[in-house]
């Protein structure tokens, strides 16, 4: 197979800034069809972030505490569900704490990428990698982000090639 990453990316990526807020990023999320976001800041990938790294800042000592729909800051309505116990009086105002944070602060900042030209070998090796358990890698060309590749993108070319 001589599949370059190139060949299975994602073009059109959406991205998010450090220091966009929590919420905000949450809600994109929420309406997206993926469940992640490279960070830039210019034309440089300084973090991703996921639905789970943003679902973590509302867990509630042991108990997961999801995010409560319509309350503000968030103004839409999240297809996530409350399980909280009603003796927690700070909850709301840590909701909103939370939700405020620059998303730099839950950002993961040692991202894995691949060059453009990275064989399919290579970003296979990466997404299929128990330890490391990412679902997403950006493409940089020259250092700038020029698209991404996900699980479902590369089985996707795989069973392409695989059919050919």
């Amino acid at each position: 197979m001589d599949l370059r990453a190139r060949d299975v990316m994602t073009t059109d990526v959406e991205t998010a800034h450090p220091d966009d807020e929590v919420g905000d990023v949450l809600e994109r999320l929420a309406k997206a069809d993926f469940n992640g976001f490279p960070i830039v800041d210019g034309d440089e990938v300084v973090g991703i972030v996921t639905q789970g790294d943003l679902v973590r800042l509302f867990r509630k000592k042991d108990r997961l505490v999801w995010i409560p729909i319509g309350v503000p800051p968030f103004s839409e309505t999240l297809p996530y569900a409350v399980d909280f116990s009603l003796d927690e009086l700070d909850l709301g105002i840590d909701f909103v704490k939370n939700a405020r944070k620059d998303v730099s602060e839950v950002m993961t900042r040692d991202v894995v990428t691949v060059e453009a030209d990275t064989g399919i070998e290579e970003v296979l090796a990466i997404l299929a990698n128990e330890e490391r358990d990412i679902n997403r890698v950006p493409v940089l060309e020259k250092g700038r982000l020029v698209g991404i590749i996900t699980r479902e993108d590369l089985l996707r070319a795989l069973q392409t090639e695989i059919g050919r």
